[in-house]
């Protein structure tokens, strides 16, 4: 591990296109809190946004912030507090902290917590960095059998556990999925666990469409640049046969939820995962009218213990989607390889102990 006097080095995010790496203060962990060398952090679209533009939806960049939230790592000191975790353990790291005392919160839904924080959302460092300190109850001990890379992983399976949850996917399920990304990927894998009959799956990308229909997917789409979401929306059918039952949304085009608002079965659901424009415009009567539930996702909640009980019984490998690597200080060259289509990359992984 570098370390630099009484600091560590990190990936501090500036403002738009300005990452930099600094050497920043190593504070001790609180009472409730675990130190952690960090292993591996995955690159999540949220990242890019903020690294690309200083903003996230409505979140935005208020001062210089250490990016990245999907980590995995090793226990170094523990708060005086803590009993469930020991120096070495191997932890996933949840990045969400709620306040844990009011009524959403007790009530098991602590992601809508008008209080929480979570890493790398501002003001809030992130964990691209060597030494991060974290809430002990909000982090997952690994298995033997499970990998830091995978740990790292946990936290987009998250995603698609919980939007999987909230499109209530069952066996039989007939479910469309938009967009072939990490999250896409991962969400078409645990809807198939969970015992979709067909799944199908859509993107822009012929390397991603390929990558998941080896994983899995019953059919895919290759959706055309300009072409009409009505459109879409029956050629989507006229593939499966019928109106899916359950549209996951995961690309965060306005197009895509316009499709599915056409596509979805009358008296089906639509989950919003992915991030749209802040204001689109949509088709709204079409779902009133054929009363398709439209549903969103905010991070995830009680999905992190789910998600490792997949990954640590084999039922779902996360490592095919793990395309490329990249140390502490190749983050700059890392996030560029994310961005662009022609790496043909899916998951960046960043090695914080490289």
């Amino acid at each position: 591990m570098e370390s630099i006097g009484n600091k560590n080095l990190a990936a501090v995010i500036h403002g738009k296109m300005d990452m930099r790496l600094e050497a920043i203060a190593i504070t001790e962990p609180q009472d409730n809190e675990v130190q952690i060398a960090m292993g591996s952090v995955g690159i999540c679209g949220s990242d890019l946004k903020y690294w690309m533009y200083a903003k996230c939806g409505s979140f935005s960049l208020q001062k210089p912030m250490v990016i990245g939230h999907e980590g995995s790592g090793t226990i170094v000191k523990l708060g005086r507090n803590v009993k469930h975790l020991q120096l070495g353990d191997r932890v996933a790291i949840e990045p969400t902290i709620p306040c844990r005392a009011c009524d959403l919160c007790k009530h098991g839904r602590y992601n809508l917590c008008p209080d929480v924080t979570c890493c790398a959302t501002p003001p809030v460092d992130g964990n691209i960095c060597h030494l991060y300190n974290h809430a002990a109850d909000f982090c997952y001990k690994l298995p033997k059998n499970v990998s830091l890379n995978e740990g790292a992983m946990l936290e987009p399976l998250a995603v698609a556990v919980y939007g999987c949850e909230r499109g209530g996917v069952r066996v039989g399920s007939t479910v469309l999925i938009c967009g072939a990304g990490p999250v896409g990927a991962l969400t078409m894998m645990v809807a198939k666990s969970m015992g979709a009959q067909k799944v199908c799956i859509t993107d822009i990308d012929d390397h991603r469409l390929s990558v998941v229909k080896s994983l899995g997917a019953d059919l895919t789409l290759k959706i055309l640049d300009g072409k009409d979401p009505k459109q879409i929306a029956t050629d989507i059918e006229g593939l499966m046969g019928y109106r899916p039952d359950i549209t996951l949304e995961c690309s965060g085009s306005d197009d895509s939820f316009i499709t599915a608002l056409y596509c979805t079965k009358s008296g089906g659901c639509i989950v919003l995962i992915g991030r749209g424009s802040m204001e689109p415009k949509i088709p709204i009567l079409e779902a009133a009218v054929r009363e398709v539930d439209i549903k969103g996702v905010f991070r995830y909640a009680n999905c992190y213990p789910k998600a490792l009980a997949m990954v640590q019984s084999g039922f779902i490998d996360v490592n095919p989607l793990i395309t490329h690597h990249f140390d502490l200080k190749e983050t700059v060259k890392a996030f560029e390889t994310a961005r662009s289509r022609e790496t043909n990359s899916i998951k960046v992984m960043i090695h914080c102990d490289q």
